[in-house]
């Protein structure tokens, strides 16, 4: 249950697992070196913007980007911490997969903070991950597996896209696509806003691979560098998939004239 801004907040022992925290053992929270503290914020709520502008620690440059509301993929080192912007698919029911949901993400060797607005599958993903003892044990880990989580919720989009767009070629080409008509042109536009994100997404997972930060490991920058090469290959087969919508859409106007006609 939410607390008060606090929608997740769990102390990493190490070893994949970890118990939750509420903001009174936040507060008490002294780092060790051994545990890992992990915090998403819903940060609209009043008293957590008052809590990280509050934080020692914490510069305000890091505090503005976690609190941006139109924030877009990027990735920014910033001492010995890292700035990530991320947007996940939004998989609430009804919810057009396009209208994607940011996550910030600042993260150091000794905590990691992420904040939105909005419900995000993939939080909820490592929430399971941790309290079934299959979380990340330290900085560089947790990084990479929320990018993985994050990517896996778009992977299934862009399947799903693959089915529909099949069933709708296959229904015009067999001269039947009148009724398609609205679907498809509903497809083309999701999946421009889809790779709108995906491609920025794309850079910014890849340029972490340059960056030096001691927490950040060459397993971890690997992992990332193959979730930057999934992304690659999805936005290839949205652009695959925008093409063909272009073809399809000519041949149904090109059907629809005949019949006219």
């Amino acid at each position: 249950m939410e607390q008060d801004g606090l929608v997740k907040g769990f102390l990493l022992d190490g070893d994949g697992g970890g118990r939750a925290v509420g903001w009174s053992d936040i507060d008490n929270w002294q780092a060790d070196g051994k545990s890992f503290l992990w915090l998403h914020l819903d940060y609209s709520q009043p008293s957590v913007q008052q809590w990280l502008k509050n934080r020692k620690g914490l510069d305000y440059l890091v505090v503005d980007n976690l609190l941006e509301e139109d924030s877009r993929p990027r990735s920014t080192p910033f001492h010995e911490g890292l700035l990530l912007g991320l947007r996940g698919v939004n998989l609430i029911p009804g919810a057009d997969p396009e209208d994607m949901v940011a996550i910030r993400l600042w993260v150091d060797g000794r905590m990691a903070i992420s904040t939105g607005q909005r419900p995000l599958a993939s939080i909820d993903d490592m929430q399971r991950a941790i309290e079934s003892g299959e979380g990340p044990t330290r900085a560089g880990e947790f990084l990479a597996q929320i990018s993985e989580y994050v990517m896996n919720r778009i992977g299934n989009v862009v399947e799903d896209f693959e089915e529909i767009f099949d069933e709708i070629e296959e229904t015009i080409l067999a001269e039947q696509g009148r009724a398609q008509q609205p679907l498809l042109s509903s497809l083309r536009r999701q999946i421009i806003e889809l790779r709108r994100y995906l491609a920025p997404q794309r850079d910014a997972l890849s340029a972490i691979q340059g960056l030096k930060i001691s927490w950040l490991e060459d397993a971890d920058k690997l992992r990332l560098r193959e979730v930057a090469d999934r992304l690659y290959r999805y936005v290839e087969e949205l652009d695959s998939i925008r093409d063909r919508a272009v073809v399809l859409h000519e041949e149904l106007v090109s059907q629809l004239s005949e019949e006219m006609n």
